[in-house]
């Protein structure tokens, strides 16, 4: 991936909003997962899945062999896990406490004129990372619904902070249009990410620099965020 953004390491919303690892984004799958005992543990089976899905398929990976990637037994999954689809549902959790936490620090940290740009390039470069990771997720979210609802409530969050910033910025609330754009706008990103994904459907392939300045283009142009916060007129 062509990662030519500096700010392309971190994801959007207002200071102090949820920024704690197991956030409100992923408590839907909480509740589904056993206690977490031996963080050590856990956080080094999550990050071994995750480094392993950058090669391999979801499919392909058996628990014998994360077990022994990550160094530990199976009977170390199975005290925490009691199944594979239980330890993915562990992984999107960690994946919704990360992306909540990477959306703090962009909104506290960019100035208004790169926050577009930066949230996209990040998106782009991060689901593109983990395309295999996030493959497997959306084809596990058309079978299950429930869970997909916390990774809906990430995108809404997503807006909501977005929505916020602006309304902030020009000291108003917006329209009911403007905020419908604004949201419509990640709706055609995410659509877009999740569209090359699964399908790479081309001209514009997602791991090239061409597919963010396209992205953030028509991102900019949904939302009306240049218009909206006097970026148009510099």
């Amino acid at each position: 991936m062509n990662a030519r953004r500096s700010g392309a390491g971190a994801e959007a919303a207002g200071a102090g909003e949820n920024s704690d690892r197991g956030s409100a984004a992923g408590a839907g799958l909480g509740h589904r997962i056993r206690q977490k005992r031996g963080r050590k543990t856990y956080e080094r089976l999550m990050r071994t899945a995750f480094e392993l899905l950058e090669h391999d398929d979801l499919e392909t990976i058996t628990i014998a062999a994360l077990t022994r990637a990550a160094g530990y037994s199976v009977g170390a999954f199975y005290a925490r896990f009691r199944s594979k689809a239980e330890f993915f549902e562990a992984m999107l959790a960690e994946h919704i406490a990360e992306r909540m936490q990477i959306r703090n620090r962009l909104f506290v940290s960019l100035p208004d004129d790169e926050l577009v740009n930066a949230l996209i390039a990040d998106l782009v470069t991060s689901y593109w990372q983990r395309r295999r990771f996030w493959r497997a997720a959306l084809i596990r979210g058309v079978h299950d619904p429930a869970l997909w609802t916390p990774v809906r409530k990430l995108g809404q969050a997503f807006a909501d902070a977005l929505v916020s910033r602006i309304s902030k910025r020009i000291r108003r609330p917006l329209t009911d249009v403007e905020d419908g754009n604004v949201r419509f706008a990640f709706q055609v990103a995410r659509g877009a990410i999740n569209n090359a994904i699964i399908n790479r459907p081309g001209p514009v392939f997602m791991e090239r620099a061409a597919f963010i300045d396209n992205l953030e283009r028509a991102f900019r142009l949904v939302s009306g965020y240049d218009r909206l916060m006097g970026l148009d007129r510099r």
